[in-house]
């Protein structure tokens, strides 16, 4: 079964049970290490870790979905993932008013949901 990485809680609700479901209180930052230690360890990534048109300081919340584990790691994928951090350290993180923190739990959650669609 493949695994969910998320640090949105509307997509921790959403996606309940239809996938292994890995729920983390951190950042875009704290997300993306964990998707590259995944992927370190032979999941390959589904999605892309950087997908949409949100750059990476323009919302706190990421979900990426990996495969389960396989016997070697996949070079593409750790290639994505160590590109995508570097990417995400290259924009200085903005302030965000609590208001617009549901809109972008539903950009994040409509991002995945259409990912998972395909």
């Amino acid at each position: 079964m493949d695994i969910l990485v998320t640090n949105n809680p509307l997509v921790e609700a959403q996606c309940k049970g239809n996938y292994i479901l890995e729920y983390i209180d951190t950042d875009l930052q704290g997300i993306l290490i964990r998707v590259r230690d995944l992927v370190h360890k032979g999941h390959q990534l589904l999605t892309h870790p950087l997908m949409g048109s949100v750059k990476p300081n323009e919302s706190p919340y990421k979900s990426v979905l990996v495969t389960s584990a396989s016997e070697k790691t996949d070079i593409q994928s750790v290639t994505i993932i160590e590109e995508s951090i570097q990417t995400s350290l290259k924009f200085a993180p903005k302030q965000i008013s609590g208001k617009y923190m549901n809109d972008l739990q539903i950009v994040d959650l409509s991002l995945i949901r259409a990912a998972l669609e395909k």
